[in-house]
């Protein structure tokens, strides 16, 4: 039995796409699998964030039990019940009862707390809403895979269960009297970007209007409308640096600065949430500066911890504080297949 030329290409051409088609499916489906992981983490982080506001609250409940007023009382009551209701409810009735007690806390004055329990209190309320964040970003980002019709024909998200989003009112709570403050204004990405070395990549810059002061900090920028944190930290890499990164390598965030400062004659309040990233040393090239970057951003330079000391001691300083000490939490994020949990620096 032989073949002609014709048949001996069409099954080729067939043999090609079907190993074209599995290669795609496969790779898809490991993409899938990924995206489930993290959804899952996710959710795991975000009850966590929402545990520790339950104690915070239950605690604040207690102080408030001691009052002598009635209403402090009645307040003190309900937000025990509440605390002990968000931490017994299921995932599917969550969202109702943790609004309820964001409500409630919403009702405290807060000048009738100890300033360390208030500080407590706005570092849990700010780790939910970082939680929420990156729960809804994996969600988002699951969905969209997952509801691609070539996805659904062949059912490569196999028998899993379609990840939901957490809708929780956020609010923002203010305590200036302790120097923490959940920032409204200016959420920035940022990225601890190490080589093969473990040496960090530092970009040298100063305020346009106080050209003689120079400091360094690390990659990173301002959140755009409708960007999540991961989009904006990869972008920022891009433009500031010229190297190309998929947010799926990003880990973090690891750490959560909040800064108020001075630049180009503005008071800036930001919350920064740092990543970790792993990359092959590169000569920097910024691929995007805009017009105040350019007046501002003035070299760059891949240090060791023994660099930034030797820079912290030079008079210029480093950001974040104490970044020589840090470096080996951002290396273990960084080599890790898990996020880390993340934590307030200064």
């Amino acid at each position: 039995m032989t073949f002609s030329a014709t048949t001996i290409l069409v099954l080729t051409l067939i043999a090609a796409i079907v190993i074209t088609i599995g290669v795609w499916a496969y790779t898809t489906a490991n993409r899938l699998d990924r995206l489930h992981v993290r959804s899952d983490q996710a959710r795991q982080a975000l009850d966590a964030a929402l545990a520790r506001r339950a104690v915070v609250a239950r605690s604040i409940a207690t102080v408030l039990g001691v009052d002598i007023g009635t209403e402090q009382i009645d307040q003190a009551r309900r937000l025990a019940v509440l605390a002990d209701r968000a931490e017994r409810a299921d995932w599917q009735d969550r969202e109702t009862i943790e609004n309820r007690l964001a409500a409630a806390l919403s009702a405290i004055a807060i000048d009738r707390l100890p300033p360390q329990l208030v500080a407590e209190l706005a570092d849990a309320e700010a780790r939910v809403l970082i939680a929420r964040r990156f729960h809804n970003d994996a969600v988002r980002d699951t969905l969209a895979l997952r509801t691609r019709r070539p996805v659904r024909i062949l059912h490569l998200g196999g028998t899993a269960p379609l990840p939901t989003y957490f809708e929780i009112a956020e609010r923002v709570t203010a305590a200036a009297s302790t120097g923490l403050e959940v920032d409204t204004v200016r959420t920035s990405a940022r990225i601890v970007l190490l080589d093969e070395e473990n040496r960090v990549l530092l970009l040298r810059g100063r305020d346009p209007k106080v050209p003689d002061v120079e400091f360094w900090f690390t990659i990173g920028g301002g959140v755009d409308p409708g960007e999540s944190l991961r989009e904006a930290a990869i972008r920022e890499l891009y433009e500031e640096t010229g190297y190309p990164a998929d947010s799926s390598a990003l880990r973090g965030p690891l750490w959560r600065r909040v800064a108020v400062f001075p630049f180009n004659g503005e008071l800036i309040r930001s919350e920064e949430l740092f990543f970790a990233l792993r990359a092959k040393n590169f000569e920097p090239n910024p691929a995007k500066l805009d017009f105040i970057e350019r007046r501002s951003i003035t070299g760059n330079k891949w240090c060791t911890p023994a660099d930034i000391a030797a820079l912290d001691r030079a008079g210029e300083t480093v950001y974040p504080y104490h970044l020589d000490q840090l470096l080996s939490e951002a290396i273990a994020a960084a080599d890790g297949d898990a996020d880390p949990e993340v934590r307030s620096i200064r």
